[in-house]
């Protein structure tokens, strides 16, 4: 059983299934993914996120603003606490820093990363946290305001290794793309071989970034397949212990994923 940890339901291409998400999560369950965690990108959003969890059971969601949207009110902390509280959130993000674009001030930015990491420390979820020319900072701010009982992971990882093992070292999980089957990939690649198993995630980003023989295509849930078996050919490995173990790796991370936890969630 595969999970996409991170992917954006409510934004996919749905025109192959007739404007359908049933039909696109059921092609994914097909091929047997069988968890999906929908990934907010505004406050605004999460109701309709909500929903869709609220009508399938192999979903859960986030609560969080993305570092380049755009807002007329920033978030305070207590703001993002009372979102995912009253949506039955079970990680906080997408957060972080982006700076290859300038949408967003670097300040602001900065501001907002930091309002979402003192929300998940006092709600105890994870967070998933989006970084892109921004390491140093990024990693400063984790060491300062993460506490490594509750950890979180760097999503769609395009950085080095060596920014990977920092992040591990603070109790952070890695988690790749489709990027690792692009052909201009090798450092991810190595990155794919060299992280603990143990600290590994595998996502879509749906519907960005498919992965090869997809790509330029509208990414789907179905082919974090794909990620998974990019992953076992680079470690001589099995596809079935990829799944295994990256699975396992969910839970760990996302307890409020497990089926226990949703059967007292009213969203779940």
């Amino acid at each position: 059983m595969f999970v996409d940890s991170h992917c954006h339901l409510d934004r996919l291409d749905l025109t192959p299934y007739d404007g359908d998400l049933d039909l696109a999560l059921q092609a994914a369950r097909t091929r047997g993914v069988h968890r999906f965690l929908a990934i907010s990108t505004s406050l605004e959003g999460a109701p309709n996120l909500a929903e869709i969890a609220r009508r399938h059971d192999d979903v859960d969601i986030s609560v969080g603003l993305h570092p380049l949207h755009e807002v007329a009110v920033e978030p305070d902390s207590e703001a993002i606490q009372d979102c995912a509280d009253r949506y039955g959130a079970v990680a906080i993000g997408e957060t972080g820093l982006d700076f290859h674009y300038d949408s967003v001030p670097r300040e602001t930015q900065h501001r907002r990363f930091v309002a979402h990491l003192q929300a998940a420390h006092e709600l105890e979820l994870p967070v998933v946290i989006h970084t892109r020319e921004a390491r140093d900072e990024t990693l400063a701010l984790i060491r300062q305001h993460i506490d490594p009982k509750v950890g979180g992971v760097l999503h769609c990882f395009t950085e080095d290794l060596d920014m990977a093992r920092e992040a591990v070292r603070s109790g952070f999980y890695i988690s790749l793309s489709g990027i690792v089957t692009f052909a201009s990939a090798d450092a991810l690649r190595d990155v794919a071989r060299q992280v603990p198993l143990d600290r590994l995630l595998i996502e879509t980003d749906s519907p960005f970034l498919a992965p090869v023989p997809y790509r330029g295509r509208p990414n789907e849930p179905q082919w974090v397949v794909e990620v998974a078996e990019s992953i076992a050919r680079e470690r001589g490995i099995t596809v079935d212990e990829v799944a295994m173990q990256t699975r396992a790796n969910f839970y760990r991370l996302f307890p409020g994923s497990a089926p226990d936890a949703r059967a007292d969630n009213p969203f779940g």
